[in-house]
């Protein structure tokens, strides 16, 4: 039978503190015993998370560099990233066992459950904004170099990070919008296809030819550079305004936003020189004010006055009182009903 230790308790004294450096070497010695007795599955855990280190590396480059040989540069960092850091988690819970046999994997994946949601409610707008990345990259709705419109800010795509879409804007500045706004508003993506259309409303007299008027302005345009030759170019008489009548005129340009600039002013110039040369009005706004004192003869005679009044068919517009006049006054009495002034006038004599 083997001796046993001596019981380090015999000797306590109760109510005092009590120094036992026999105890204190016997502890230490066990934790030296142990550790001694790890130390092949520590060399043995630590290699194989190294190894597992090196795997994933080598799998998320791989990923990178095939994704990038596809033209999805973003969507192999991100999701190559992804694939790097469950290998790195798995290779950690391989070599926690081996370092220490009674370790149960399951258990140790039932504790990384529960903290995971502790995690995810601390970093919820972090991992949203991640997961949110990762889906536009699997997608695809637009793609690096498009020019988009969210949110108010339009530019140029540059790249799509783990936690947000990086967008040059036309004046040079740049706009981090998160990957969660992205995804959940509605996008609008100028440069989708290939080509896009413009439109701009021109005003012309009311006694110019409209048949003249839209004959002129799209040969202008056909004749401007830039415009495609492709498709037609619409010329629509589109309002009846108060100054003039409204003719929109449609043309299609490719769709990137400094050639629809450029195209949008060379058009508008042959427009203006065309109808200058036809001698076609372009007017400006006019207001006309009618003003009535109600003390001439042929005040309320339509046949003089027609501002806004229908000339009979007969061409003769009978005697009829002023607007707002009372049919019923007596004694050369009218009423304007809308300002309630009474004249009179005296009666001839």
């Amino acid at each position: 039978m083997l001796p046993q230790a001596p019981d380090s308790t015999a000797n306590d004294v109760p109510e005092q503190i009590d120094l036992n450096p026999g105890a204190i070497l016997e502890k230490i010695d066990s934790w030296v015993d142990g550790f001694v007795r790890l130390v092949p599955n520590i060399v043995v855990g630590t290699i194989v998370l190294i190894a597992f280190i090196f795997l994933a590396r080598f799998v998320a480059r791989t990923f990178e560099r095939r994704t990038t040989n596809r033209n999805r540069e973003n969507l192999g960092r991100v999701a190559g990233g992804f694939i790097k850091w469950i290998i790195y988690v798995f290779g950690f819970l391989i070599a926690a066992t081996i370092v220490v046999p009674t370790l149960n994997p399951g258990d140790l994946i039932a504790g990384l459950g529960v903290s995971s949601v502790a995690i995810g409610f601390a970093f919820k707008d972090i991992l949203q904004n991640w997961l949110a990345g990762l889906l536009i990259l699997l997608r695809q709705p637009f793609n690096i170099g498009d020019q988009i419109v969210i949110n108010g800010f339009e530019g140029t795509v540059e790249r799509i990070e783990t936690r947000a879409t990086i967008i040059n804007l036309y004046n040079n500045e740049q706009a981090i919008i998160p990957n969660s706004d992205v995804y959940t508003n509605a996008v609008r993506v100028k440069t989708a296809n290939e080509l896009t259309r413009s439109e701009y409303d021109v005003g012309i007299g009311y006694g110019d030819s409209i048949p003249e008027a839209v004959d002129v302005i799209r040969k202008a345009v056909e004749g401007a550079e830039g415009v495609d030759g492709s498709k037609p170019v619409d010329v629509l008489t589109w309002d009846l305004a108060a100054s003039w009548v409204s003719i929109r005129v449609r043309w299609w340009t490719h769709s990137e936003r400094a050639n629809v600039v450029r195209v949008h002013d060379r058009v508008l110039t042959a427009i203006k020189l065309a109808l200058n040369e036809a001698r076609i009005d372009i007017p400006y706004e006019t207001h006309v004010n009618l003003i009535h004192d109600q003390t001439e003869e042929i005040d309320g005679d339509r046949g003089h006055q027609r501002e806004g009044w229908p000339l009979p068919k007969d061409g003769k517009a009978p005697r009829q009182g002023a607007v707002g006049e009372n049919p019923s006054a007596q004694n050369g009495e009218r009423k304007d009903s809308a300002n309630g002034i009474s004249n009179r006038r005296k009666p001839q004599s």
